[in-house]
């Protein structure tokens, strides 16, 4: 049973990490929670909406307001695979290739605008993501841990993208869309922007260190048969959809499970509860599903069909620990 006074602290730090990240990314509180989330869950993290709105910004006052490396790779169209990953040179002194690691070795990379590069660039990061590791010349290099991917993408529809691989977007734990802010959250975003206040002026409040123990501690949080068995009954409900091609694979699954530990860890509870799986379906599950063309014709949306699949499933009425 995990300890409630790490429980206790896993939260505290959490609205701090979260404050802190406030300071320039204005209105957004849910969204900042989700992207602490998806941290604490060792999950990587998709933020997709128009130019402007700030989804660079979140990504960067993330990485600045904790005591880790990271890079920025911006992704266009002639970037190469070699370019994130790293390159092999020959060293003439020593007679052997040397391996030159590339910005995919940090804590945080934060890849904007990823849909820019071909989907052979994209490739290159599926086995990163997924396994921490980056197999090369019969070498395994491991990652830092923590290790966290935050890609930026504008809509598909717009000018000179390309749409992301089923098998690359099923590696994001969560897909966020920032959206516009309010009109108050605006006036706000010119007040402080005026003032000087940006990300790359943040100062970290949490160390890797003190991630680390906070990741520790979310895999401690104990999750009921019950609520394992919701989780895979969602799960299934989207795959007997008659608007879907593809619904949620058991990777999917196993991702809301550790989204449903991060945030009752983030809420201060050592035990995972029905709410915490509903709260996290609609950023963990979306990204994952294939409408059929005529749904899409339809107007449907991968969302509402989220929302459908949880509504269908009954709620477990008690959770024994």
């Amino acid at each position: 049973m995990t300890n409630p006074d790490q429980i206790t602290r896993v939260a505290h730090d959490v609205d701090r990490l979260c404050r802190n990240i406030g300071e320039v990314i204005q209105g957004k509180s849910d969204v900042v929670r989700n992207a602490v989330i998806c941290l604490l869950a060792e999950g990587h993290l998709l933020l997709e909406d128009v130019p402007g709105t700030g989804k660079t910004s979140l990504a960067r006052a993330l990485a600045a307001s904790i005591s880790l490396t990271w890079h920025r790779i911006q992704f266009t169209p002639d970037l190469l695979p070699s370019d994130v990953t790293g390159v092999s040179i020959y060293n003439q002194s020593t007679h052997e290739f040397e391996f030159k690691r590339g910005p995919i070795f940090a804590n945080i990379v934060l890849g904007d605008e990823i849909n820019r590069a071909s989907p052979k660039t994209q490739s290159a990061l599926l086995e990163v993501m997924e396994e921490g590791t980056l197999s090369t010349d019969s070498q395994v290099y491991p990652m830092a841990r923590p290790f966290m991917v935050v890609a930026t993408q504008n809509p598909i529809d717009m000018e000179g993208t390309y749409v992301l691989p089923e098998a690359q977007l099923d590696r994001f734990l969560m897909k966020l869309t920032v959206g516009y802010p309010t009109v108050e959250a605006e006036a706000e975003i010119l007040r402080i922007h005026k003032s000087g206040a940006r990300a790359d002026v943040l100062q970290p409040v949490l160390s890797a260190q003190d991630v680390n123990a906070m990741i520790g501690i979310v895999r401690q949080v104990e999750v009921a048969p019950a609520i394992e068995q919701y989780i895979v009954a969602v799960a299934t409900a989207t795959r007997t959809m008659s608007e879907l091609r593809l619904g949620v694979s058991p990777r999917g699954s196993l991702a809301l499970l550790r989204a449903a530990r991060g945030a009752a860890a983030a809420a201060g509870r050592p035990f995972v509860v029905p709410e915490d799986v509903k709260a996290m379906a609609p950023v963990v599950l979306a990204h994952r599903l294939i409408l059929q063309t005529d749904a899409e014709l339809q107007g449907r949306t991968a969302g509402e069909l989220v929302a459908r699949a949880v509504a269908s499933v009954p709620v477990p009425r008690a959770v024994a620990v």
